[in-house]
């Protein structure tokens, strides 16, 4: 094969996620086999720290590299995508984190071989890309209960759903809602909410649905406002959210904005796409349309 007229393309890999210390002879094995070889010329660069994804994506623009590959969870996407907003690069996904939850929207096949294969059908789609203080984020962001999950989910040297629903039932005993004011285009609402999640996409990961009706290619932005439930209402919703129909439970409102602000008492943490950040009182929550470029079936 002609090396000379073969498409660089760079493969991003976080060795916490899938891809663990010893199994990087997989990913190569998945590259060489899966990959078609006569068009694209892989490297693998495995990120080492925090930003460093975003790092290696910004050097290969700079050098007019167009094609890249993110194996790892929402977090790891999230880094090297931010850098490819607005661009005309193309970004791959091999889903290999914890949920998952953009990868599961944009029904990117869960088995890694077929994800790479994915790559050479080339049907690319434009979606919408959001951010909450000019912080990044692709699928969901969200205030309360589920940012306290996501804090402790982070504390945690345990991954995976077991680890998941047991901070989830951890937190719940303890935590209260709390009173947020929002500016949805304008619409003034006061609300007292266990958690608010700004959906532009559907999954919060696991294949878990916070907002079914969600579209990543539509400028809009779910704001989906929980009440608590009662625990014995658990089941009814856990069922609701995995056949795609928490939006007739009667703990959820959902509305739509393309511009949103939130006051709250105090700043704390949201959460991002599965990462904890800690941001102010004052949240401003905004959606570039069509934004970023990626590969789906």
């Amino acid at each position: 094969m002609n090396k000379q007229f073969r498409e660089k393309i760079i493969i991003i890999v976080n060795p916490v996620s899938g891809f663990r210390k010893g199994r990087m002879g997989e990913l190569s094995d998945l590259v060489e086999h899966s990959l078609d070889l006569e068009r694209f010329d892989p490297e693998i660069k495995i990120t080492r720290y925090a930003g460093h994804g975003a790092g290696i994506a910004q050097e290969g623009l700079e050098s007019g590299i167009r094609r890249f590959i993110v194996a790892g969870g929402d977090g790891s996407i999230n880094e090297v995508a931010e850098k490819l907003v607005d661009t005309d690069a193309i970004l791959g996904i091999i889903p290999a984190g914890s949920g998952n939850g953009l990868a599961h929207h944009l029904g990117i096949p869960r088995k890694k071989r077929d994800a790479v294969e994915l790559i050479n059908r080339d049907k690319i789609v434009k979606i919408d890309t959001c951010a909450v203080n000019d912080v990044f984020f692709a699928s969901i962001a969200g205030i309360g209960f589920d940012a306290s999950v996501a804090r402790q989910f982070a504390k945690s040297n345990r991954r995976g759903f077991l680890t998941y629903a047991k901070i989830i039932l951890r937190e719940y005993l303890s935590y209260k809602p709390l009173k947020y004011n929002l500016n949805l285009d304008g619409d003034e609402l006061e609300t007292k909410a266990f958690f608010i999640s700004f959906a532009n996409s559907s999954q919060f990961g696991y294949n878990t649905q916070i907002s079914p009706q969600a579209s990543i290619t539509d400028g809009l932005i779910d704001v989906c406002i929980v009440r608590k439930p009662p625990v014995t209402a658990f089941p009814a919703i856990a069922r609701l959210m995995y056949h795609q129909k928490i939006n007739q439970s009667k703990y959820i409102e959902i509305y739509r904005a393309a511009n949103i602000l939130v006051k709250r008492k105090k700043g704390k943490t949201v959460n991002i796409d599965g990462e904890a950040v800690k941001l102010g009182k004052k949240l401003h929550i905004t959606i570039r349309p069509s934004s970023l470029n990626v590969v789906v079936p």
